[in-house]
């Protein structure tokens, strides 16, 4: 318990450069709290004590602002910055490393006392906002961009934005020993609808080249069938002056 207790305090300094020291950490850090009196109230769950249970988590949101059913599975190291209306349901499951901001929601989609929440694997992030929905799994690595609302299950090493969240890309960084990387980062988060936008205007622009070639083209034809109707009109006309010569004579 000692351990992971240290463990917890130690990852917030790891996650967080606001950490001044371990003090602000016990007595200021409401992710912190919540975990504290989460692991307290999964304890009870174990053992079947359901309703302390229930009150302990409750007295949890009410200091914190974090609502985690005490059934849920959380693993080590877990981080919740900032915190504020973060939900995490019954049967949610999260693995070791996990990281996730403000406004989160690891909610269910079935009212049947089933596996009805996410799983969470090791080492995801998951921005300000961001909602997964249902009993989806979201892959080791994994980062899910703020706002976005997830309801299917992502590989290992995806990064998912949009509503609803889509995978645009799948890869992660690693330190040379192989070991993943947690990557905080939301500012390199792609944007699936410029992408989107940029494509629709290139595909503009290069219309607008195919057309105006054919502008051109028409016009040079034009040109060319103003200049045969020309000719065929002297034509024509030298053909009636001879007519008329031939008549005369």
């Amino acid at each position: 318990m000692w351990n992971t207790l240290k463990e917890d305090i130690q990852v917030v300094f790891q996650r967080d450069p606001a950490a001044r020291s371990v003090w602000e950490v016990v007595l200021a850090y409401p992710g912190f709290h919540a975990i504290l009196i989460h692991r307290l109230a999964h304890w009870l769950w174990q053992r079947r004590l359901t309703t302390l249970g229930r009150f302990v988590s409750h007295v949890g949101r009410f200091l914190t602002g974090i609502e985690i059913h005490p059934a849920a599975k959380i693993g080590r190291r877990f981080f919740i910055d900032h915190g504020m209306g973060v939900v995490i349901g019954e049967t949610a499951e999260i693995g070791d490393d996990v990281t996730i901001y403000q406004g989160v929601t690891l909610g269910g989609t079935s009212t049947e006392r089933i596996k009805r929440h996410p799983t969470i694997e090791d080492s995801v992030t998951i921005f300000s906002g961001a909602t997964v929905l249902g009993a989806v799994t979201v892959g080791r690595h994994s980062r899910v961009g703020a706002g976005s609302v997830l309801v299917t299950s992502v590989p290992a090493h995806s990064t998912v934005v949009g509503i609803p969240g889509k995978v645009v890309k799948t890869d992660a960084k690693h330190t040379p020993t192989g070991k993943a990387i947690i990557d905080l980062n939301s500012a390199d988060l792609p944007d699936p609808v410029q992408r989107a936008l940029t494509t629709a205007l290139e595909q503009v622009e290069r219309l607008e080249k195919e057309v105006n070639e054919l502008s051109a083209r028409q016009g040079n034809l034009e040109e060319r069938q103003a200049e045969e109707n020309e000719v065929l009109r002297k034509v024509r006309e030298l053909l009636r002056n001879q007519e008329a010569e031939s008549r005369k004579q």
